[in-house]
């Protein structure tokens, strides 16, 4: 009997994990499911990075471009659309390959629904208006085990930290960890691999996709972008596009603080994936 357990191709933005996805479909009688926030989206595939029509040609892709930008989009309905897909993939006898370097929308398949309460407006709105030394030393007092595996210089990771801790009424820590050993034996069923580039490769890597982006019409794909969605507008390049398409910065600007947001993101992404140890580094 063949393997038919989904392979999990993860990883950094620009690290190369579309091409493994693809060597890996063709090597096991795969079908490739997408696990990227913004590949999702129909018009931005430039910006996006999504495989192009040649790609797409080679072995059957599942979940790319099935939605309008102005659709709102978030980890529980990419679970609610991606099991079934990967389920009939492994029901006709073929290998899901499951690529992506969304961590949250590839933990809810992996692992199930997160604990973890979701955000809150209003309290996200009373946590904004207090200063970031304010927000660490509550933060610490509730959850001191969490506060020392955070960043706490980023202001961002503080805020939803203690923002769980105050929704949740019990540390974030004690949360995630419950969740962790309650998925153990899920975790001990999972194959994937972590494609993780040294930091000066993949630097390169992000500047040479950068450049290719704007050289390929990604100007006309935000321009063309009518009432995005919150999820849609977080993609990478669109702000930063948008305000070149005013004549507020030029090309090279652009350019380079798309460089620097996605060098930042991919950052974020190895140490999500540091943490999922059941991934195979390659």
């Amino acid at each position: 009997m063949p393997d038919l357990r989904p392979i999990y191709v993860c990883g950094p933005t620009a690290a190369g994990k579309s091409a493994v996805a693809i060597a890996l479909a063709e090597e096991h009688g795969g079908e490739i499911v997408n696990a990227d926030a913004y590949q999702v989206y129909r018009g931005l595939e430039i910006l996006s990075a999504a495989p192009g029509p040649a790609d797409l040609a080679r072995v059957p892709h599942h979940l790319f471009s099935i939605l309008d930008p102005s659709e709102p989009f978030d980890a529980f309905a990419y679970r609610q659309r991606a099991l079934p897909v990967i389920e009939e993939i492994a029901n006709r006898g073929r290998v899901p390959i499951v690529v992506g370097g969304s961590g949250m929308y590839l933990k809810f398949i992996t692992h199930g629904i997160s604990p973890v309460p979701p955000s809150d407006p209003e309290t996200r709105a009373q946590l904004e208006t207090r200063t970031t030394e304010d927000l660490v030393s509550e933060f610490t007092a509730l959850d001191p085990v969490g506060a020392a595996k955070t960043n706490l210089t980023n202001r961002r990771y503080v805020i939803r930290a203690l923002e769980i801790c105050l929704l949740a009424g019990r540390p974030m820590s004690s949360i995630k960890d419950a969740w962790e050993k309650s998925t153990s034996a899920q975790t001990a069923s999972l194959r994937g691999v972590l494609l993780n580039p040294p930091a000066a490769d993949l630097r390169e890597r992000i500047l040479a996709r950068t450049r290719h982006m704007l050289d390929s019409g990604a100007r006309d794909e935000v321009a063309a972008l009518q009432n995005p969605s919150p999820t849609c507008q977080k993609a990478i390049g669109i702000a930063q596009t948008q305000r070149w398409i005013r004549g507020e910065i030029d090309r090279n600007d652009c350019q380079t603080l798309i460089s620097h947001a996605t060098a930042q993101y991919a950052k974020r992404q190895r140490t999500w994936f540091k943490k999922e140890t059941w991934l195979r580094n390659v």
